[in-house]
């Protein structure tokens, strides 16, 4: 061999050593050095275009990339934070077949995956993209290593959120005005303002001084009633609870036994009635309405439709403690057909109470009414109980009006053209409270005291239990009513100490505070 062949075929092999090593054969065809040349670099040009992260593409390649060297090893390997690479659907979590690479983190000082904890990068790239963490704020911006749009899916998803109802957020009653700072009882123990009331707690007030006075009253012969009037029909029932004790513990007796010795008629079904706590007294009128032959439906009607879900409960707990019974079973009993469906459904005391309102869904139920009533043939009655035992009073109100778009009448005149009897007077019971609460406890007294004789029982019923909450409303609706004052009507119907009584929880205590 010449010198110069033997000088030629070293420096061939020097080169194929060097260009084996870098492309991973230890072997190549001897082929010339243009030929090797041109195409380790069309392989390496090609590897770059598949993998613009570095990460290594072929399997025999993975042992010999060496994670020292630029772009290799896992600093960028099929990671995008921001989810912009060209070819992320193409990356692959690992590379097909061979080994496992080290697991991340092994190399502290490389880059790679996410610390522990943090979610994989969401977009097409290697992995399965972990579920969005509900109230994560951070993005890329801050590292969390979300997409863009992964940050704004709990928003996406709250928006899918009903929006109707929340129980959560009851807070008070319907509104009817300001009360001077009063705020009578949601139940019977949960101040809520649902109206402006006639009686409101007297400042200054002695429970001790007050049974003094009502001991004097009744000291001797006959009884000073005047006097048990400007005590008893002036006090709410708290502080007549409070004096109800005074007395026994100041003198040994019971203020309502030495009371049914003294009184005698209407005046004292009247303060009897005042001297029993809320619940009890809406109690004893549910049960009474219902024993015996015979049911007062009005009476239940009016109870069952006005309360609020608190006063409910607090009515079935006092009904059970007195009577051993239980009040739903009561009325199962007591009544039938859709009307006893209706009673149980109040009974239940589940009415939504939020006072929010969705416009869409008021539409919505409004043509559900118009399709279950008017638009067929019959009526599906379940869907009138449905809506009108359970939604708030503002959506109800919202309801009828689009009812009124849809029919082009009210909601009244189609229950009365599609219901009769004592579910067609529940329904427009609790259609009327739902529209103005004030104004249909002024015609329920109106009815009571018009024609010949006075319905006494209902008249009481309706001044005690409202004397609290929103009689002065309803003495102001009354007089717009009917071109006369509640005052005038009780002084045409009723006599003596009875009368005066009546007209004391009327016109409430507000010049005694």
């Amino acid at each position: 061999m010449s010198l110069r062949k033997f000088v030629m075929s070293g420096i061939q092999d020097v080169l194929d050593n060097k260009l084996g090593g870098l492309s991973g054969n230890n072997k190549q065809p001897n082929n010339g050095q243009q030929n090797n040349s041109s195409s380790s670099s069309s392989l390496n040009q090609q590897d770059h275009n598949m993998n613009p992260g570095g990460y290594p593409n072929q399997q025999q390649n993975y042992g010999n990339a060496g994670y020292g060297m630029p772009n290799q090893g896992y600093g960028n390997a099929g990671y995008d934070a921001y989810g912009q690479g060209q070819n992320q659907q193409q990356q692959q979590p690992y590379p097909g077949g061979g080994g496992q690479p080290p697991y991340p983190g092994a190399y502290p000082n490389q880059g790679g995956y996410p610390g522990q904890g943090a979610p994989y990068p969401g977009g097409g790239g290697a992995g399965y993209p972990q579920p969005p963490q509900y109230g994560f704020s951070g993005g890329p911006q801050s590292g969390g290593g979300y997409p863009p749009q992964q940050p704004q899916y709990p928003q996406q998803h709250q928006q899918q959120q009903p929006s109707y109802p929340s129980q959560q957020s009851y807070q008070q009653g319907p509104q009817m005005g300001g009360s001077g700072g009063f705020f009578p009882n949601q139940g019977y123990g949960q101040p809520v303002m649902i109206g402006n009331p006639s009686l409101f707690p007297i400042q200054g007030f002695n429970a001790n001084a007050d049974a003094e006075a009502l001991r004097k009253a009744m000291k001797g012969l006959g009884c000073n009633n005047s006097k048990v009037i400007s005590v008893l029909c002036q006090r709410t029932n708290g502080q007549r609870q409070e004096i109800s004790k005074a007395f026994k513990v100041m003198y040994g007796k019971d203020l309502i036994k030495e009371l049914k010795g003294e009184l005698h008629g209407d005046f004292e079904d009247l303060i009897l009635a005042l001297m029993d706590a809320p619940a009890i007294y809406d109690a004893k009128q549910l049960y009474k309405a219902m024993d015996g032959l015979g049911t007062k439906e009005s009476v239940l009607i009016e109870i069952m439709t006005s309360r609020t879900n608190a006063q409910i409960q607090q009515v079935r707990d006092a009904y059970k403690m007195l009577y051993k019974k239980d009040l739903e079973r009561d009325l199962i009993g007591e009544t039938s057909g859709h009307f006893k469906r209706l009673l149980v459904s109040l009974c239940a005391g589940g009415r939504d109470e939020s006072n929010q309102t969705d416009p869409l869904r008021a539409n919505q139920d409004a043509r559900r009414l118009y399709q279950a009533g008017e638009k067929r043939l019959g009526t599906d009655e379940s869907t009138f109980n449905a809506i009108l035992a359970s939604q708030n009073f503002n959506q109800l109100r919202m309801v009828f009006e689009e009812y009124q778009k849809v029919s082009n009448h009210s909601i009244e005149k189609a229950i009365e053209a599609e219901f009769s009897g004592d579910v067609r007077d529940g329904l427009l019971a609790v259609i009327a409270v739902v529209r103005n609460r004030p104004a249909y406890f002024a015609k329920l007294l109106h009815d009571s005291m018009k024609g010949l004789g006075t319905r006494d029982n209902d008249l009481i019923r309706l001044c005690v239990t409202r004397a609290e909450y929103d009689m002065a409303d309803i003495r102001n609706m009354f007089q717009q009513l009917y071109r006369t004052s509640l005052e005038n009507m009780i002084k045409g119907d009723c006599s003596g100490a009875y009368k005066e009584g009546l007209i004391a929880l009327v016109n409430g205590n507000r010049g005694a505070m």
